[in-house]
C-alpha cells in the first residue's frame, strides 16, 4: 500500500461530502405582514427636532408581522391596542384606531395564540406592544434598555400591556437583549441594535429563501422622507444614537441588498404580498 494512499482516500471522501447549504438556503422561512391599526396625524412636527414638517398631516399605517421558521412562530410587534377595534383614540397629535386583532388576523391562518413562540418587540410604545398580553405563553424579545425603561417608568398602561412579563404576577420568559440577536439560531432573523428612538430600540433583519433580505425599521424611521433628510423625532431619547443608528441600518441595508420596509409607511405595505399570502 502507498504511504499516501490514507491521505488520498480521506480527499477523497472530502470530495464526495454533500456541499453545505447556507442557513438561509436550507430555513423553512416565510413572513406574513398584519394590520396592526392605523395612525391620523393633525400635525408631523413632532417628528424631527429642526422643523422639518411642521403643519404637515400624515397618515401612518401600524404594521406587525409574523414569521415562521419550520414549526416555530415570532411575531414582530403587537400594534395598537385590540380594544380600539371598531373604534379610535385622540391624543395629542394621534388618532389611533384599528380594524381587527392580531388572533383574529392569526385565525385566518389557523393559528391560535398558543402557535406564537415568540413575541419580539421593536421598542416599548405602546402602538408597538398594544397586543402584547394576548400571547402570555411566548418568550418575549426585548431591548434591555427598554426592559429597563419598563421597569423604571413604570406606567400603568405599559405594565398592562406586558403584564405577563412584567406585571406583579408575571411568570412569562423574557429574554433581554443588549445587542444583536439571532432569533432561530441559524441566522435567519435577526434583531439588531437601532438604540436612540427608546434606549433598546432594535430593528429586524429577515433572510426569505427566494425573496431575499428584508429589514424592518420598528420605528427607526417612521416614513420615507426621514431616510432621505434624517428627521429624528422631538420624543427619540438620544439624537446621537439615532444618527448612528441611522447610519448603521442603512449600511446594512446597502451591504445586504435587502428591501427596506418602514413599519409606519403606507406606501410600503405593497413590499411584502398582501395578507393572507406570506413572503418567503
Amino acid at each position: 500500500m502507498s504511504p499516501h494512499s490514507g491521505v488520498l482516500a480521506a480527499f477523497a471522501a472530502v470530495l464526495t461530502m454533500p456541499v453545505a447549504v447556507s442557513a438561509q438556503e436550507a430555513a423553512d422561512v416565510e413572513m406574513w405582514r398584519l394590520d396592526c391599526g392605523s395612525l391620523e396625524l393633525s400635525d408631523t412636527g413632532p417628528f424631527s427636532d429642526t422643523h422639518l414638517y411642521d403643519g404637515q398631516p400624515r397618515r401612518l399605517t401600524d404594521s406587525c408581522y409574523l414569521i415562521r421558521n419550520g414549526t416555530r412562530y415570532l411575531l414582530w410587534d403587537t400594534g395598537l391596542s385590540g380594544a380600539l377595534k371598531g373604534t379610535s383614540e385622540t391624543r395629542g397629535v394621534f388618532t389611533s384606531s384599528v380594524e381587527r386583532t392580531i388572533v383574529e388576523q392569526l385565525g385566518d391562518l389557523g393559528l391560535a395564540p398558543e402557535d406564537v413562540a415568540m413575541v419580539g418587540i421593536s421598542h416599548y410604545h405602546n402602538d408597538h406592544i398594544g397586543q402584547a398580553a394576548d400571547f402570555p405563553h411566548a418568550e418575549l424579545l426585548i431591548g434591555a434598555g427598554d426592559a429597563e425603561a419598563v421597569i423604571a417608568n413604570g406606567r400603568e398602561e405599559t405594565i398592562a400591556q406586558l403584564a405577563p412579563w412584567f406585571g406583579t404576577d408575571a411568570d412569562g420568559k423574557v429574554t433581554r437583549i443588549a445587542g444583536d440577536h439571532d432569533v432561530f439560531g441559524d441566522g435567519t432573523v435577526r434583531m439588531i441594535a437601532t438604540h436612540g428612538h427608546t434606549p433598546g430600540h432594535k430593528a429586524l433583519v429577515v433572510e426569505l429563501p427566494r425573496m431575499g433580505t428584508y429589514m424592518l425599521t420598528g420605528d427607526l424611521y417612521h416614513f420615507e422622507e426621514q431616510i432621505e433628510n434624517e428627521g429624528v423625532p422631538t420624543f427619540n431619547t438620544d439624537r446621537a444614537d439615532t444618527l448612528a443608528s441611522f447610519h448603521r441600518f442603512n449600511q446594512m441595508a446597502d451591504s445586504l441588498d435587502a428591501t427596506v420596509v418602514v413599519q409606519h409607511e403606507p406606501r410600503h405595505i405593497e413590499r411584502l404580498p398582501a395578507f393572507p399570502e406570506s413572503a418567503n
